[in-house]
């Protein structure tokens, strides 16, 4: 073999090895990106999640639930493990909810994330639900979707004055999921469906006041509150519900103001007690005030299918238990995608931005009860199952 041959086929080789140490470099830092995209750490005897994307406002994805669900069940059953605390990373969120523009993408390129997502979105928050451990959620920030469902079903919810609460899913053709059908009908009053219908935003101390926060700290004790929760040894649940007290009776920001719904309550009680959509809006409608006037203004740009949807499941979820109600909305959740409402509402305000989607159907009057039916309906073998 000639030397100019030799030479020829040492750099083809050389181009070989380059082209393939890129590769395996890519593949690594997508792997580590993906790896760092949550944080789980073992701090003392507590188990601390750091929801770490906060480029993105902590939004959850599947690699994410991928990661917290058998961490979580490990510390569960773990006889070292006496607390386990998750929070957001970068001061602006806990977690803005799922990755639902990624979900509704692959669904137009028929890729069948969505029945993963959801599944196992949901088996986490029942583990949530049922961990036997003291789990404590630090929500401070933007606190919505699936944020509120890695943090309302456990024991302790700490909010902060930066606290953002809000479930705006009637906004983008979903409905108010995460086991949003078993806690918000468990609010006070109506309160929970006038905030699964409207997408209200509660801020700060209000999350609290409205029984979806335990306790209200003020933020520049937040680090501290963490500290003093992992010094403890060997905690139980009194221990925990003790320091978390103190920090909250010490809280003085907004101590003084009145719930943000309190005046409103009375017909937000009235207006919202009503087997329909259509009664909520007349009834609204017939209050007349500047309060109902705004609320209606809000309910009529949501998504009519959405709206039916959620008022159903709100009161189907009252009764049931938080294994039934993810259940249903598991149900739910498939229909919505195959549906034309979720993809339109993700368009309009995720990818577009315009704020204008058009609904299909576009007026209430043509939800049928039939369509609604089709909702719920049992999924037979792929349902959703403890």
């Amino acid at each position: 073999m000639g030397q100019r041959e030799m030479w020829r086929l040492m750099s083809r080789f050389n181009a070989f090895k380059r082209t393939n140490t890129i590769l395996h470099h890519l593949r690594m830092s997508k792997h580590t990106d993906a790896a760092e995209e949550v944080l789980l750490e073992k701090k003392g005897c507590t188990g601390v999640i750091t929801l770490n994307r906060p480029k993105f406002l902590n939004a959850l994805t599947l690699n994410m639930i991928r990661q917290i669900y058998p961490q979580l069940k490990k510390w569960e059953q773990d006889p070292e493990t006496f607390l386990i605390i998750i929070k957001g990373a970068g001061g602006k969120a806990f977690c803005a909810g799922g990755d639902i523009r990624v979900i509704s993408e692959a669904e137009k390129a028929k890729q069948k994330i969505a029945p993963v997502f959801f599944r196992e979105e949901y088996m986490l928050n029942n583990a949530v639900g049922s961990c036997q451990k003291p789990y404590v959620a630090l929500i401070h920030g933007i606190t919505m979707g699936g944020g509120v469902g890695l943090s309302v079903h456990g024991q302790f919810r700490v909010a902060t004055e930066k606290c953002l609460f809000a479930m705006p899913e009637t906004a983008i053709g979903l409905f108010p999921d995460v086991g949003g059908g078993y806690f918000l009908p468990r609010l006070q009053g109506k309160l929970g469906y006038f905030l699964a219908l409207t997408g209200f935003r509660l801020k700060g101390r209000d999350v609290y006041r409205a029984g979806i926060a335990t306790h209200f700290v003020d933020s520049e004790k937040l680090a501290m509150l963490e500290e003093d929760l992992l010094a403890l040894k060997s905690p139980s649940k009194e221990n925990i519900a003790s320091v978390l007290e103190n920090y909250h009776t010490e809280s003085k920001i907004d101590r003084d103001k009145s719930f943000i719904l309190e005046e409103h309550m009375d017909k937000i009680n009235s207006c919202f007690s009503a087997n329909t959509v259509e009664e909520i809006i007349e009834n609204l409608q017939q209050d007349g005030s500047s309060f109902a006037l705004e609320q209606l203004k809000v309910i009529n740009k949501m998504s009519p299918t959405s709206l039916k949807i959620t008022l159903r499941q709100l009161m189907e979820g009252s009764s049931k238990t938080l294994q039934e109600v993810l259940t249903m909305e598991y149900r739910l959740s498939q229909a919505c995608m195959r549906g034309h409402d979720f993809h339109e509402g993700v368009r309009a305000v995720l990818i577009d931005k315009d704020q204008s989607p058009k609904w299909k159907p576009a007026d209430l009057k043509e939800v049928t009860e039939e369509d609604l039916n089709n909702h719920f309906k049992s999924l037979g073998s792929s349902d959703l199952k403890f």
